[in-house]
């Protein structure tokens, strides 16, 4: 299933997945992986300098993630470029979801948020 939201002409997606052959119902161990594709549908070129994540676990509760850029990249989108990356997150419960923000740059030097969608994550087991 897909999720997006368009904040200031930067399109964001996210993909999220179960990975049951890594998970441990009983550790309890769910791990999910994410796909994120950010696109800038806009007419200026922007920046990724920040990410803000909102997590939330059904059996352990909510916590926050932040830091510079994403996978260690702060990569600048010109208008109609795109970019992508996966990474993962690790919840004891049997499901959650994840939302947040990047802060990005305009080449002005402004910056401002860019809402990532919120996106269900669901342990599928058998």
């Amino acid at each position: 299933m897909l999720f997006h939201r368009v904040t200031e002409g930067i399109r964001v997606t996210a993909t999220p997945a179960y990975l049951q052959a890594r998970s441990d119902a009983r550790a309890p161990r769910h791990v999910f992986t994410y796909r994120i594709r950010i696109e800038n549908v806009g007419d200026v070129a922007a920046t990724l300098r920040w990410r803000h994540w909102f997590i939330h676990d059904s059996a352990a509760g909510d916590s926050e993630v932040q830091g510079e850029g994403v996978v260690g990249e702060q990569p600048t989108l010109a208008p109609g470029e795109v970019h992508e990356y996966e990474s993962f997150c690790v919840l004891q419960g049997l499901e959650g979801h994840m939302e947040g923000y990047y802060v990005m740059e305009r080449p002005d030097g402004s910056s401002f948020r860019v809402d990532i969608p919120r996106f269900l994550l669901r342990a599928m087991t058998e």
